[in-house]
């Protein structure tokens, strides 16, 4: 690779469990191009991946860098939750070159981008109008569960959330959330919101069903066919199993509303629920959300949105914490 032409030039990806999308931006406020999705597994290290994209893009080494990444960020070494990777974040800057290097958790990178999301990029489930500059709740399900907010800070200013919501302990509701979530608890020792809620978690939830049963699941042997199966109801544990997921994505959400008080609303991200178009909007997620007892009236106001952007807008809010730095 070549040296840098300008000190303008950004590198913003974001990295989950699966995916890795990296993007090109030209300098602050510019669009991001070039949007790339590398597969995590095919390369032994982040730097292999983005070193195969700056390799193929041929415009040399940006100054900055800005990667959200789904994974708590507590220091300089990281090493990835739902992914082999490992990296010293200093390592990776002195092996570039890069003058500044930004590394975010992906949902709080996400919950940056929220204010600027425009209204064909999002379906609202329920709820009335936000209530201006009030917090807002972000949770989204996909190789994991994660979860961020914003909290507003003067009169235009917001303060994103870092924190690993998805994995606090998580109640069942009804005796078929019991017996998945003991078989959740006995097959990984914990029963997070994030062990059900994603991808392998809907697969683990359908395979607990059937256990549970005493059928087989016939050709469906993971959550993208556990998804199809429920969409076409072509398996009855394959609905149930992706009506517990919306479920428990509700509880999940409305308990964030409930603790951030979040009445400018609750965005719902991830790649899995935009995928479900309306079966999500008819399933028990809203239910759900409000099931607070004393509080339901409390919860039936605050909007819900399903972000429907075809880009990450993760690339969007890793590129606004740059523009932070100044």
């Amino acid at each position: 690779m070549s040296s840098s032409t300008s000190d303008r030039h950004r590198l913003i990806a974001d990295v989950g469990g699966t995916n890795a999308r990296f993007g090109w931006q030209a300098g602050p406020g510019e669009p991001i191009s070039d949007i790339q999705v590398l597969q995590v597994a095919e390369h032994a290290r982040l730097q292999d991946a983005m070193r195969h994209y700056l390799d193929g893009l041929g415009r040399g080494v940006p100054s900055a860098v800005a990667i959200a990444i789904a994974n708590p960020i507590t220091g300089d070494q990281v090493h990835m939750t739902n992914a082999a990777w490992s990296f010293s974040q200093s390592a990776v800057k002195a092996e570039f070159g890069f003058t500044t290097f930004r590394l975010l958790n992906d949902f709080t990178a996400l919950a940056l981008a929220l204010p600027g999301l425009p209204a064909n990029q999002l379906r609202q489930v329920g709820g009335q109008t936000p209530a201006p500059r009030a917090p807002i709740g972000l949770v989204g399900a996909g190789t994991g569960l994660g979860v961020s907010g914003l909290l507003p800070v003067g009169e235009t200013g917001w303060m994103p959330l870092a924190g690993e919501g998805g994995h606090v302990t998580m109640p069942a509701i009804t005796a078929r959330e019991r017996v998945v979530m003991d078989g959740l608890a006995q097959r990984y020792g914990h029963a997070s919101a994030e062990r059900l809620v994603c991808g392998q978690g809907l697969l683990d939830t359908f395979g607990l069903l059937c256990q549970a049963d005493g059928v087989g699941p016939g050709a469906v042997h993971s959550a993208a066919e556990v998804t199809e199966a429920a969409l076409k109801a072509h398996h009855p544990q394959a609905v149930e199993a992706l009506t517990m997921f919306c479920a428990v994505l509700g509880t999940t959400a409305g308990n964030l509303a409930l603790t951030l008080g979040a009445h400018g609303g609750v965005y719902i991200g991830g790649g899995i629920v935009p995928r479900l178009g309306a079966w999500f909007d008819s399933s028990p997620f809203r239910e759900r959300f409000e099931a607070k007892g004393r509080f339901k009236s409390y919860l039936a106001n605050i909007p819900v949105w399903v972000i429907t952007s075809a880009q990450s807008p993760a690339l969007l809010g890793a590129a606004r914490s740059l523009d932070s730095l100044g």
